[in-house]
């Protein structure tokens, strides 16, 4: 029997295979990305710093970072069962630290608030293992009415 975290991570997945394809800054940025887990309102990724990734200094660029927020903002509303992610009224990032080639980066976001017209979310992007130290947080608020 396939459990509702199993069911919201093949919705978020199926979602993600759909739009990748139709949305070339993702397929060109985040085409390695792998959806670890989703859970209603919740979705956890991953994925390794590449060469496209980096600014001119070798760390991860704030385009990127910014990039991120977008998809793992929408992927966070899509897990609540949502058929439409919306399109973008705010992004909010604040750069806390870098991460360089090479190096492997966990996504965490969570949809505070779905309503009718209006999503909230809230993501965080962090090295994986060494503690987890945060690159990036920020909010991602989508207009959603169909």
């Amino acid at each position: 029997m396939e459990t509702e975290a199993n069911s919201e991570l093949q919705h978020v997945r199926n979602y993600w295979a759909t739009m990748k394809p139709n949305s070339p800054i993702y397929s060109f940025l985040l085409g390695d990305i792998e959806i670890m887990s989703a859970t209603k309102g919740r979705i956890q990724a991953q994925f390794r710093v590449r060469k496209v990734h980096v600014n001119s200094k070798g760390t991860l660029h704030g385009v990127t970072s910014s990039c991120v927020m977008d998809w793992a903002g929408g992927l966070a509303i899509a897990s609540t069962g949502s058929e439409n992610s919306g399109v973008s009224t705010d992004i909010h990032t604040s750069y806390v630290s870098t991460a360089k080639e090479g190096d492997l980066i966990e996504v965490d976001a969570k949809a505070n608030k779905v309503g009718s017209t209006m999503a909230f979310t809230i993501i965080e992007i962090r090295h994986a293992g060494d503690g987890g130290k945060v690159v990036a947080h920020g909010t991602h608020t989508k207009y959603i009415k169909q």
